[in-house]
């Protein structure tokens, strides 16, 4: 079938992308499903730092690729392998497919899925194929996804089906910015009613971060961010105190307002800057998690004789730590209960023809999060 999709030819391109246009709309061809994979016709999909990181070439990926990871829609059509799925079924798709069967899968690890990852790395489904071409050239995959588009073929591995009546543009935020973001608190830091959190980086995973440590009854909530308006956003979402990082005795004003330091800080920016303000803002015995995925080139140095005498922990988050066939339901769950926010991180909605500009408006922080509403 033919279907509209919105190609990025090269990387990296530089803003402003209205003028350079990283992103063509354009005709592909788009071959039916395999045995275990499905038609989807997009409701929503989310712009996310982690497509703009394709666009400048911070993560180099192979071109032509059709962008897009966070999204949410409809099943159209089956592969002749599955029966768990039918048509009309809603899905949220997953920028990480879980084969369940390698060895961190079966411990229960599904983010760092083995499969997985090498499929993304090649631009593939997980079944090694690429259902979709443009004048007769291959069009690679992003993440087993490519959102950007009327109709995607994916992989089993890429979806969770979902019961529920949530609209496509907030539903398709659960595919990264939720899962990412609230993940990182409740999986990876594991957060208790009562103890203290810090988010450094207010994009649209650190606000679900604050969203996830205010679900999860954290007493204290420090926000850390370049920006006045996102700090101004974060204490409407919950926060307890807000910084600007810029401010040069911002660890010495944090550590002094959190006496000694917060239990756990999670750095979303994707910056060594912020990830050593959050390391530097962890008290003695606390737990420093990142989820930013700073460029490949980045690095960090951290005192030895602190990480030891101090007791702390360092950990990465990729996906949350989540298991999204459990996580994404129960999140969901906890939307539904109006215990988790998640359309107040959602600050405007558009058509694919105006993705360039929304890239703009993510690049230049505008927004939390921009969704391609399929529907309009």
């Amino acid at each position: 079938m033919k279907t509209r999709a919105a190609i990025l030819k090269q990387s990296p391109v530089k803003p402003p992308f209205a003028t350079t246009r990283p992103l063509s709309i354009e005709t592909v061809e788009l071959a039916d499903p395999g045995p275990e994979e499905l038609l989807i016709r997009m409701g929503a999909a989310g712009l996310c730092h982690s497509d703009l990181s394709v666009i400048n070439g911070d993560r180099p990926r192979p071109t032509p690729m059709a962008l897009g990871h966070e999204a949410a829609g409809t099943v159209e059509a089956i592969g002749a392998a599955i029966t768990d799925f039918k048509p009309g079924d809603r899905v949220v798709m997953t920028f990480l497919p879980s084969c369940g069967h390698c060895l961190p899968c079966a411990e229960g690890r599904a983010a760092l899925c083995i499969p997985g990852a090498e499929a993304n790395g090649r631009g593939t489904l997980m079944s090694g194929a690429i259902r979709m071409s443009c004048d007769e050239v291959p069009v690679y995959h992003h993440c087993g996804v490519s959102g950007f588009a009327d109709y995607a073929v994916v992989s089993r591995h890429s979806v969770v089906k979902v019961e529920t009546d949530v609209p496509f543009v907030e539903l398709a935020l659960f595919g990264c910015a939720v899962l990412t973001g609230v993940g990182a608190i409740v999986n990876t830091c594991k957060v208790q009613p009562g103890q203290s959190v810090a988010v450094v980086g207010l994009g649209g995973v650190g606000l679900a971060a604050l969203l996830g440590a205010a679900a999860s009854g954290a007493e204290r909530i420090v926000a850390v961010d370049l920006s006045e308006e996102k700090l101004a956003k974060a204490r409407s979402l919950g926060a307890t105190d807000t910084f600007l990082a810029s401010d040069p005795d911002v660890v010495e004003k944090i550590r002094a307002a959190t006496r000694g330091g917060v239990d756990h800080a999670v750095e979303m920016a994707g910056a060594s800057r912020a990830f050593d303000t959050a390391y530097r803002i962890t008290k003695r015995g606390g737990l420093t998690a990142t989820a930013g995925l700073a460029p490949p080139t980045a690095s960090f140095s951290l005192p030895a004789v602190g990480l030891v005498a101090e007791e702390r922990t360092v950990k990465g988050s990729y996906m949350g730590s989540c298991v999204p066939l459990r996580d994404i339901p129960r999140f969901i769950a906890l939307y539904e209960r109006g215990r988790l926010p998640v359309d107040k991180l959602l600050s405007s909605t558009g058509p694919l023809d105006g993705i360039n500009e929304g890239f703009d408006l993510l690049h230049e922080a505008k927004v939390v999060r921009h969704v391609i509403d399929f529907s309009a």
